[in-house]
C-alpha cells in the first residue's frame, strides 16, 4: 500500500496560478491519489496592505473581495461533501467565465452548479464566522511560516510558493505526478531554495 502524504495548500480564487495548482490537486484527489490535503484560505488583499495600514479585514473597501473565499470556507467547514466541486466551480467562475466573485449572483451560480445549497452557504457567509476563519488561517501561516501568496504548499514546517504554468486538463496521472514532484522536491531536496526560468518559452 502506498504511503499517504499529508500537506496543506493555500488558496484565493482570484489567482490564476492558484487555479492551476488546485486543479492538479483536485484531479489527483478525485482519481484516488493518497493525499491528505488541508486547504488553507489566504486573503491576497491583506498581502498588499502597507506596514501600519488598516488590515484588509477591518477596511470596508476590502470586504466585497472576501465573498468568494468565505463561501469556499463555508462549504469546506459545513458541507465538505461538496467542497471539491465547489472549489473547482468557484475557480472556473473567475478564470474560465470571467466572473466577478464580489458579485453574489456569480458566487451563487458557482455554488448551485456544484450542487451546493447556495442560499444556505450565503447565509453562513453573512453571519461573519467564515471571514474570521479566513483571517485566523491567513495570519497563522504568515506568522508561523512567512507565507506570502498562493498557492503555497506546506509540508510540516516547510512552505514553498509554487507557480504552475499549465492546467492538468483532466489528465489525472499528470496531475498526480506534478503534485508528487513538488512534494518530493520539498522533502528530498530542501537545499533547492529557488528555481525559476528567466523567460517563458511558450
Amino acid at each position: 500500500m502506498e504511503a499517504r502524504r499529508t500537506f496543506a495548500v493555500t488558496w484565493d480564487y482570484r489567482c490564476p496560478f492558484a487555479r492551476n495548482g488546485h486543479e492538479h490537486l483536485l484531479d489527483g484527489l478525485e482519481a484516488g491519489a493518497p493525499w491528505d490535503v488541508e486547504f488553507v484560505p489566504f486573503f491576497l488583499n491583506q498581502s498588499h496592505v502597507p506596514e501600519g495600514g488598516v488590515p484588509a479585514w477591518e477596511d470596508p473597501a476590502h470586504q466585497p473581495d472576501l465573498l468568494g473565499l468565505a463561501a469556499g470556507v463555508v462549504v469546506k467547514e459545513r458541507f465538505p461533501e461538496h467542497f471539491w466541486a465547489v472549489h473547482r466551480s468557484l475557480f472556473a467562475a473567475r478564470h474560465d467565465e470571467g466572473g466577478d466573485l464580489r458579485v453574489r449572483a456569480v458566487v451563487r451560480g458557482a455554488l448551485a452548479r456544484a450542487g451546493a445549497d447556495a442560499d444556505a452557504v450565503l447565509a453562513e457567509v453573512e453571519s461573519g464566522w467564515p471571514a474570521k476563519i479566513v483571517r485566523d488561517e491567513h495570519e497563522r501561516v504568515v506568522d508561523q511560516l512567512e507565507v506570502f501568496g498562493v498557492p503555497t504548499f506546506i509540508v510540516g514546517d516547510s512552505a514553498v510558493f509554487v507557480r504552475l504554468m499549465s492546467r492538468p486538463d483532466g489528465d489525472a496521472a499528470r496531475a498526480r505526478a506534478t503534485v508528487d514532484r513538488i512534494l518530493e522536491l520539498m522533502t528530498d531536496q530542501p537545499e533547492i531554495n529557488e528555481f525559476k526560468h528567466t523567460r517563458l518559452t511558450r
